[in-house]
C-alpha cells in the first residue's frame, strides 16, 4: 500500500534526513524566513502537514509562529518534536495522514505542505482528498503553501538522476553524500526514486538505499486540483521571487 511504503521510506530515513543538507540549521532558518515573509503576519497558527523532521516547521516556530507538525512517518514527526525542543521552540507533533487530518474545522491560519510531499500521492482522488482536508482545517481566507520540484522543467527531459548533495559537518566530522536515481514509469509522469546515502565507515563507505514513488505534477494541473478543492487565487511563485528553494503554489481558502 502507498501509505505504508511512504511511511516506511521516511521512518527509515528519519535519523539520517539532516544529512541531505549541506548545513541543516542554515537551511531550516533560510526556509523559515522565506515562508514567514509569504505568511505576512505575526504568530500565525500554522499546520505543517508534511513536517518530516521539522525543517520548515521549526524554521517557522523560530520566527514566532504557533506551529503544529504532522507527518505520515511517526519516527520523523517524533524527531521533529525533539529537534524543536533542543532549539527551545515549541512544536506540537503527531503522526497523521494528510488525507485524514486529526483536527477540527477552521483551526489554522496557514497550512504548509512543502518539500515535494504532495506528489507522493499518485492519483487525483488521493490528492483531492488531501487538499480537501487542508481546506477544511483552514479558516476562511486562510493561506495554503505547497512546494514541489520544478516538474514542468523535469517533464521535458525526464532526468535519470539528481545531482549529489554533500553534507559538510562541523570540524572533526566526516562528510556524507546523498544522491538519487529516477526510474520513469511508462505513463511518463510517475517515477520510482532510489535515494542513496554514502556514509563514511573508516576507509570505506557504507551505502544505504531507500525507495519511494512520486507523481510529477505540472504547475497547471496542480493549480487546477487546488482550485477544485475549494481554494481561490492560486498562484505559482518561483524561488527567485521568494527565496524558497522550490517553486511554491500559494492559494487561499474560499472565504
Amino acid at each position: 500500500m502507498l501509505e505504508s511504503s511512504v511511511a516506511h521510506f521516511y521512518d527509515d530515513l528519519a535519523d539520517d534526513y539532516h544529512l541531505i543538507y549541506a548545513d541543516w540549521d542554515t537551511s531550516m532558518r533560510r526556509q523559515g524566513e522565506a515562508l514567514d515573509a509569504l505568511i505576512g503576519e505575526d504568530r500565525a497558527a500554522v499546520l505543517d502537514c508534511s513536517c518530516g523532521i521539522g525543517t520548515q516547521a521549526i524554521g517557522l516556530a523560530l520566527r514566532g509562529h504557533r506551529v503544529t507538525g504532522t507527518d505520515l512517518s511517526p519516527r520523523a514527526a517524533a524527531r521533529a518534536g525533539r529537534e524543536a525542543a533542543h532549539r527551545n521552540v515549541r512544536l506540537r507533533t503527531a503522526a497523521a495522514d494528510m488525507r485524514r487530518l486529526p483536527f477540527p474545522d477552521a483551526q489554522f491560519d496557514v497550512v504548509v505542505c512543502a518539500d515535494n510531499a504532495l506528489p507522493h500521492l499518485l492519483t487525483e482522488q488521493d490528492i483531492h482528498a488531501a487538499l480537501a482536508e487542508m481546506r477544511r482545517v483552514l479558516r476562511p481566507a486562510g493561506l495554503l503553501l505547497v512546494s514541489t520540484r520544478p516538474y514542468d522543467d523535469l517533464l521535458r527531459n525526464r532526468p535519470a538522476s539528481a545531482p549529489p548533495q554533500v553534507h559538510r559537518p562541523a570540524d572533526g566530522e566526516e562528510r556524507t553524500v546523498s544522491f538519487q536515481l529516477w526510474h520513469w514509469h511508462d505513463d511518463g509522469e510517475r517515477y520510482d526514486l532510489e535515494h542513496f546515502q554514502l556514509l563514511p565507515a573508516g576507509r570505506e563507505w557504507h551505502v544505504k538505499v531507500r525507495r519511494t514513488t512520486y507523481w510529477a505534477l505540472g504547475r497547471d494541473r496542480l493549480a487546477g486540483l487546488v482550485t477544485d478543492a475549494g481554494f481561490v487565487d492560486a498562484e505559482w511563485r518561483i524561488p527567485q521571487e521568494t527565496g524558497f528553494f522550490q517553486p511554491l503554489l500559494m492559494a487561499h481558502a474560499d472565504p
